[in-house]
């Protein structure tokens, strides 16, 4: 297989700046909305990218739970090595891969910790089985065999029974607070069409078109 060959045009659809928003916020949810009616599988997912303490980048998908204008929203495990990244370098960017309509959006920014009191009202809205999840994972520790895993699910079950079950005090949410947010819109020949919005101090923001 010549992989070399694998190519296609990008013809969904072009972006000029008259197209945009003033804000990035707003121009991003006209963006997610498209995507959710457009059909696509997992919308809210996004790639989030991480540099430990040794300098050593990593990432993996999350899912959105929430945006504002102070920024994007997942909930995760302290004890995680995402959370770990976290705490020695809160400098992260996310992607949103919208292939199927020849997008992208990337963000950088800085993470802060959600509240306990935010954490805790999303916990409570989350399906039965993935809060006692969250209490059964041991998130990114080394584990024998899945057995162990559904062992320690079915213990959390029993510990719980039918009663109300608490947010653990290691999982919680974060904020992605962002300082640039790039629009990329695919364009045939590879001319694509991108534009960075960058934070400035007046908290209004600056919009620049970059070449593909």
């Amino acid at each position: 297989m010549e992989y070399e060959d694998f190519r296609r045009e990008y013809l969904a659809g072009g972006l000029t700046r008259d197209m945009l928003d003033k804000h990035p916020i707003a121009q991003f949810e006209r963006w997610l909305e498209q995507a959710v009616t457009g059909g696509l599988a997992d919308p809210t997912a996004m790639s989030l990218s991480t540099v430990d303490e040794q300098g050593r980048p990593w990432q993996r998908l999350v899912l959105l739970k929430g945006v504002s204008e102070k920024g994007f929203v997942f909930y995760t495990n302290h004890g995680s090595d995402k959370a770990a990244a976290i705490a020695a370098n809160p400098q992260v960017s996310l992607l949103f891969p919208w292939n199927a309509l020849d997008r992208q959006v990337i963000v950088g920014g800085v993470v802060e910790a959600m509240s306990v009191a935010a954490s805790a009202r999303y916990f409570l809205t989350r399906p039965r089985e993935s809060q006692l999840a969250a209490w059964a994972s041991r998130q990114s520790r080394s584990i024998s065999t899945r057995a162990l895993l559904e062992k320690q699910m079915a213990a959390m079950r029993e510990k719980f029974g039918n009663g109300e079950i608490p947010m653990p005090d290691f999982w919680g949410g974060y904020r992605v607070v962002p300082q640039q947010i790039e629009f990329w819109q695919g364009g045939a020949n590879r001319l694509h069409d991108r534009f960075r919005y960058y934070a400035l101090d007046d908290g209004n923001w600056e919009i620049r078109q970059l070449q593909p």
